[in-house]
């Protein structure tokens, strides 16, 4: 199978086309130098149109679109890239026949980055609605609307938005959080997972069997990234404005905030390097959950 992978020189996409360059041809489309691990590259911009006709030689069955502005830049620069630029690319995709595409959306969809933030349930369901107040996860809204947009004028379209978790280097881990106060972004201190879990997730998407629709998952580990039990931690940020009951039932006080049933049924994928894993001295909680 040929993959296009967007964001091909990145933390993540380094080790995306690693690993599937075992088993497929994998294109990267980048503004960027070529690096060891990229055995096929187009230089260009995935939004511009003129640039995406390089690609007109391949035929590309799949593709990985990793790339993005990232939280904290400019709302402008967010929405150009991130909605309009997805835009852009996947109906060039979905025009010359790409069946399969899986987008890197982000937990911050939810708008989590701002300290006003309330979640609505807990844990945090795959499709929670965008409440963002900066301009970053509003953009990653909308790019997964665009998905839907783009799969309702081709029905056949498998989509896939992992809705991905902060990633972490294994040498050395995040830190794990504890009660402390409420400051942006917190919801993502305590969701993480390591690159080689990323890398697996995106791989398991796109190699998965096509599924015509659009699906939006969440990405990440099934425990949170702390060292006291999840229930302290989200009521000394929220207080009694949400409920946090669910985790004072046995067996989730260490539970992740954000569901990730859907994507261990539908595309097999669980997290393997938690807490437990790159903090075995420091982390309080079971072996697993």
């Amino acid at each position: 199978m040929t993959i296009l992978v967007t964001g091909a020189g990145g933390f993540i996409g380094q080790g995306v086309v690693t690993e599937l360059s075992k088993r497929h041809e994998v294109v990267a489309i980048t503004t960027g130098p070529k690096h060891s691990w990229m055995s096929e590259i187009v230089r260009g911009n995935f939004g511009n149109p003129e640039d995406l006709r390089q690609l007109d030689n391949y035929n590309i069955e799949a593709a990985v679109h990793l790339a993005a502005v990232t939280g904290g830049a400019p709302e402008e620069d967010a929405f150009s890239v991130n909605v309009l630029g997805t835009r852009t690319l996947l109906r060039y995709l979905a025009n010359r026949g790409c069946r399969k595409i899986v987008c890197a959306s982000s937990i911050a969809a939810v708008g989590f980055q701002n300290t006003s933030f309330r979640p609505l349930a807990l844990p945090i369901p795959d499709e929670h609605p965008c409440l963002d107040r900066d301009g970053y996860g509003v953009s990653k809204s909308l790019m997964e609307e665009v998905t839907r947009y783009i799969h309702r004028s081709v029905p056949e379209l498998d989509i896939i938005n992992l809705r991905l978790s902060s990633v972490t280097p294994n040498d050395p881990p995040r830190p794990l959080v504890g009660v402390s106060p409420l400051r942006m972004w917190s919801l993502g201190t305590i969701t993480i997972m390591s690159l080689r879990d990323a890398v697996s997730a995106f791989t398991l998407a796109v190699e998965s069997k096509l599924v015509a629709g659009v699906r939006t998952m969440n990405a990440a580990g099934p425990r949170a990234w702390v060292n006291e039990p999840v229930a302290d931690v989200l009521r000394n940020w929220y207080g009694t404005a949400i409920d946090v009951s669910h985790f004072g039932q046995k067996g989730y006080e260490w539970a992740g905030v954000f569901d990730v049933t859907k994507i261990r049924d539908e595309l097999g994928f669980t997290a393997q390097d938690g807490p437990e894993v790159l903090h075995p001295k420091d982390y309080p909680g079971p072996p697993g959950i």
